[in-house]
């Protein structure tokens, strides 16, 4: 009868050991921090390397010295049928709490940040499988045409949307929450980054042109052909910072521990009532205008124009109702060029 016990703990023994590694990726583990990130960057798309690859955008983590760019890649999917959900930084329990992506048959909810090029903020419609091979979307992808012969056209899907505030949730945060769809999505067998994914962070990570607080929201490395390659004709920069970023003070509480995040569905919590007191001071949210929704073509340095209304050259001063002697300086628009087919607009 003793024996009994000791078979049943070897057979659940061996039932652990066959599961697959990426079931864990069912329970979303992220780094808290108390200082949002910057805003998402401009950058056009590097061209797809080879059919069967899919984009997955950059994102800002976090690390010992602050945040960090990550640089959007094209990844081999993992198996046929598999579609990647990014993460995503989200508002709660006073605090930024850092929801990680994966892979499963449908996009889930990724906080309803606009990561560009087909991740508008909700689902994915830069391509979609069609009998074991993905199709590419070229009204929003970058693809070459004359080497993958599996696309389409589709505009209809393109949604306009410049809001570039990259977390979800809080002062200034994105105000979205998880439709049925994506709700669904959570109840999906889902699997974490694959190497190539986890080699592009450890990449970006050891780059110290990547730190918010040296490349001040423009990143150099924006983004790669293929992940880990970070030098060569398939990386590109960004064409420009959305606004000034302002590197944390160091208070020893911003990288505390890590924490189970099983909360993706974008509930609004409670610290996000109004009359929140003590919001981050570094929080992009904390004025009056996302640091999002300013235009890509304004100067960073114009954002922080003191209220002085006694010096002309200052041409955009908030409070300064005299006609400037000097026109601004407008910088153009950057944005990459070519058949909506061939060269998707930068994101």
């Amino acid at each position: 009868m003793r024996k009994i016990p000791f078979i049943l703990i070897m057979s659940l023994a061996a039932l652990f050991l066959v599961l697959p590694s990426s079931s864990s990726a069912q329970v979303a583990v992220g780094i808290s921090v108390h200082v949002g990130p910057p805003a998402i960057p401009v950058y056009p798309q590097p061209i797809c390397p080879a059919p069967g690859y899919i984009w997955t955008p950059g994102y800002w983590a976090w690390g010992p010295a602050g945040y960090y760019w990550v640089p959007g890649t094209w990844v081999p999917a993992p198996a046929p049928g598999l579609l990647w959900t990014p993460g995503y930084w989200g508002w709660g329990g006073g605090v930024y709490v850092w929801h990680a992506g994966y892979w499963g048959p449908h996009v889930g909810f990724y906080g309803g940040i606009n990561y560009g090029f087909g991740y508008f903020g909700s689902g994915f419609v830069g391509g979609e499988w069609r009998g074991g091979v993905f199709a590419y979307n070229t009204a929003v992808t970058h693809v070459n045409t004359t080497i993958i012969h599996n696309t389409y056209i589709n505009r209809t899907v393109i949604v306009h949307n410049d809001n570039r505030v990259s977390y979800n949730g809080g002062v200034g945060g994105v105000n979205a929450r998880a439709n049925s769809a994506q709700l669904a999505a959570e109840r999906d067998r889902r699997f974490g980054p694959t190497a190539e994914q986890t080699r592009q962070v450890d990449t970006a990570r050891d780059n110290r042109q990547l730190l918010a607080s040296n490349n001040h929201g423009r990143p150099p490395i924006a983004a790669t052909s293929r992940p880990g390659e970070f030098s060569g004709h398939g990386v590109v920069a960004s064409h420009a910072a959305n606004t000034e970023f302002h590197p944390p003070t160091n208070r020893g509480t911003e990288d505390r521990g890590v924490r189970n995040s099983e909360n993706t569905r974008g509930e609004t919590p409670r610290e996000q009532r109004p009359g929140n007191s003590n919001p981050p001071r570094n929080n992009p949210g904390n004025t009056a205008r996302p640091e999002g929704n300013r235009e890509p073509n304004q100067r960073p340095e114009q954002t922080r124009e003191p209220h002085n209304n006694t010096r002309p050259e200052q041409t955009r001063a908030p409070h300064n109702n005299a006609r400037p002697e000097a026109k601004p300086h407008n910088q153009p628009q950057h944005e990459s060029h070519g058949r909506d087919d061939d060269h998707p607009r930068s994101r």
